[in-house]
């Protein structure tokens, strides 16, 4: 046994687990196959050191070494697939893993069959191109075509050197691993190109140079090179790649972080905190331009009848149902908000004036006056809205929120006023509270119908 690759081990074993347990706090489905990936690695070196043993152990090592070498490349591709869902796609992977497992059993053989190798070299780059041009009315991408030409590539030169005496078979492996690595390479700048951190550049470089060694060392083979390089050099690139990927995921876990610290994380909408950034700048905006901008403050009546009823999963849907409802209404300059349980709020940017904001109001009523699906049931409620104009009812925030609030909880009133008369109220006042003309709407609550 050759215990000279233990350290090696010891060393891939420690950052794998180092690795599962940054994956582990912010799961997905890349860093799941990372992980894998990494793991079949710690095969790889496991299988070197008990390759060196019987004839029929050391080929069954031998064919596992590579092996996992090649499936833990295609699962690193895989990982930076960004159309992995897609049904081609993933018979693509089948056929990577399937055709790289195959030539490896048949290269580790003392004497394989010719047309056996041949065919296996074919499939490396006929299946991908059979599958790319099999989806193509229905999916293409510039990363699968890019993947495509370089197994073309890769074929045509297992074809025309894996039959050459003594270097063939060493030829043909080094090629195989070069062209999973170097793809590693792409797939990993095509993905994270717009990046531009540390975790990416040191993961891109990384992988170039792991490509790199499966060129390097035949070329020093070959040409009987006289080059003292010591057998750790050649495993650098891929701690490199290991430490690269851990800040990736590392980077991943800030970015959705600071996502979650203004962000509501059931409906994905701004949060207060966001909101009132947003809404200090819309303002800053018109005080500039010397403009207007309309806040909206808006209370679901009824939510909690919705909770109670159908149960707190309902309540949530809902809520999601009514952001997705108030954001397709609204334009990609404006902001809808989630500030509060059932609170949304509205900033409507320039153009804009009263005019405007009310209109917004009476679409957005007239939107919630339909019936909703959530889940399995149909429930309908009202809302009840507050509407405040900069600067004419209010010039700082504080105020303008104050003046909506009041407005928002005043035609709240007068709608439980209605409903307990059972005559449908539409109410349009000034808030005298604040000066100017700050106009609320409300509609008629509904109780929910399940």
């Amino acid at each position: 046994m050759d215990w000279s690759k233990l350290p090696d081990l010891a060393a891939i074993a420690a950052l794998t687990c180092a690795f599962a347990s940054v994956a582990r706090r912010g799961q997905t489905a890349t860093s799941r196959n990372w992980l894998m990936g990494w793991v079949l690695i710690a095969v790889h070196f496991a299988a070197a050191i008990f390759q060196p043993t019987s004839v029929l152990l050391g080929a069954l090592m031998a064919d596992t070494k590579w092996a996992s070498l090649a499936a833990a490349g295609v699962l690193f591709m895989w990982a930076s697939v960004p159309y992995r869902l897609e049904r081609s796609s993933q018979l693509m992977l089948a056929s990577l893993l399937f055709t790289n497992t195959l030539y490896v059993v048949l290269t580790v053989l003392d004497h394989p069959p010719s047309w056996a190798l041949n065919l296996a070299a074919f499939l490396f780059g006929g299946a991908p191109l059979a599958i790319a041009l099999g989806a193509r009315r229905h999916f293409t991408h510039v990363l699968r075509w890019l993947l495509v030409g370089l197994y073309c590539l890769l074929s045509v030169f297992l074809l025309a050197f894996q039959n050459r005496p003594g270097i063939g078979p060493m030829l043909a492996i080094n090629a195989l691993l070069f062209t999973v690595y170097f793809g590693c390479c792409v797939h990993v700048w095509y993905n994270y190109r717009g990046r531009g951190s540390a975790g990416s550049l040191i993961s891109i470089v990384g992988f170039l140079g792991w490509a790199a060694v499966f060129v390097i060392g035949p070329v020093i083979s070959v040409f009987t090179l006289h080059i003292p390089i010591e057998t750790e050099v050649w495993n650098i690139p891929k701690y490199v790649v290991a430490v690269g990927m851990i800040l990736l995921l590392l980077e991943d876990q800030i970015e959705h972080n600071k996502y979650l610290a203004l962000h509501d994380e059931l409906t994905g909408l701004p949060n207060r905190r966001l909101f009132l950034d947003r809404l200090s700048l819309s303002l800053e905006r018109a005080r500039r331009m010397e403009s207007k901008a309309a806040l909206l403050v808006i209370d679901l009546n009824h939510f909690k009848q919705v909770n109670d009823s159908l149960g707190h999963h309902a309540g949530d849907l809902l809520l999601r149902k009514v952001s997705e409802v108030f954001s397709s209404r609204v334009r990609r300059s404006d902001t809808v908000a989630r500030t509060g349980g059932d609170e949304f709020s509205l900033i409507l940017e320039e153009p804009t004036n009263r005019s405007n904001a009310k209109l917004v109001a009476k679409s957005l009523m007239e939107m919630l006056r339909e019936p909703l699906q959530v889940g399995d049931n149909t429930v309908q409620v009202g809302a009840s809205i507050g509407v405040a104009v900069f600067p004419d009812d209010a010039e700082d925030i504080e105020s303008l929120c104050i003046a909506a609030d009041l407005r928002m909880y005043d035609t709240k009133n007068e709608s439980r006023d209605a409903v307990a008369e059972r005559v449908p109220v539409r109410s349009e006042r000034p808030l005298e509270s604040h000066g100017g003309e700050s106009v609320g709407f409300k509609m008629a609550a509904h109780a929910p119908k399940v």
